[in-house]
């Protein structure tokens, strides 16, 4: 059994999620398919979710229309992303304060993800074509 996860998010949003031990490891270049021009809705603790654009060009921006909860906390930023291993990395011109940060990723049914970020933090997302 593996375990994997990824995270694409600002620290205000992770939550904990228990593993599924049907899920499947994404690997540099699945992980790369999966977000490559998608929009990624990353829930928040509070039931909400906030969207992240990875674009083609290699530039990730926090925008678009949050859902539930989400649109209470919607912050903006836009950054860049990359795959590193079998680590999406991504770096925000405010969130974080520019820190660079990298996620794993397992893949739990058709399009939603469980995440870990590379200090430990965990979450959940899901993948909207």
């Amino acid at each position: 059994m593996r375990y994997r996860y990824m995270a694409v998010l600002p620290a205000l949003v992770f939550m904990s999620l228990p593993l599924d031990g049907h899920a499947d490891y994404l690997r540099g270049e699945e992980l790369r398919r999966l977000v490559l021009g998608k929009r990624v809705y990353i829930s928040t603790p509070l039931g909400g979710e906030i969207p992240l654009y990875y674009a083609p060009n290699g530039t990730v921006s926090g925008s678009g229309e949050a859902v539930g909860l989400g649109r209470w906390f919607k912050p903006r930023d836009n950054g860049v992303w990359w795959i590193n291993g079998d680590r999406l990395c991504q770096r925000w011109q405010e969130w974080y304060h520019g820190r660079t940060f990298c996620f794993t990723a397992t893949l739990v049914g058709a399009s939603t993800i469980q995440w870990i970020r590379s200090d430990g933090k965990k979450g959940s997302a899901r993948v909207i074509e």
